[in-house]
């Protein structure tokens, strides 16, 4: 995959864990989308429901089945869409970003956090998450 996120600086001393797939490979710094109840994987797709960004790489070849992730912080993000700062954004595909003001927006579920930066599309931004 491309375009992990980077941690700008750290806001959280406790990092939360999901479940995830046994075989799965996830880098460190993934989106990870809430797929199941505390159930975790790379995101993918537009309006993915947001749960954290993976804290560790997951291994496809080990059978852990737990992976820690951030969920308060500030990272650097890419993002896939002109985002205004101070705005919500939200998943808009594999490790991008975008404004979450549009149609496919389901609510506060999809938001990652807020943008600390303005951007036009593909720059990388600073991202606080949560809101």
């Amino acid at each position: 995959m491309a375009n992990e996120a980077t941690m700008v600086q750290r806001l959280q001393d406790r990092l939360p864990q999901c479940k995830v797939a046994a075989g799965t490979t996830i880098l460190k710094g993934t989106i990870l989308k809430l797929s199941d109840a505390n159930v975790g994987s790379a995101s993918s797709a537009d309006g993915d429901v947001f749960l954290g960004i993976a804290a560790a790489e997951k291994d496809g070849s080990d059978a852990s089945e737990t992976l820690s992730y951030w969920s308060k912080g500030i990272f650097d993000l890419k993002t896939s869409g002109t985002v205004t700062v101070g705005a919500p954004v939200k998943v808009s595909g594999a490790n991008t970003i975008a404004p979450a003001d549009d149609a496919t927006a389901a609510g506060i579920k999809e938001i990652v956090g807020i943008a600390l930066q303005a951007a036009t599309s593909g720059e990388v931004i600073e991202v606080r998450l949560g809101l």
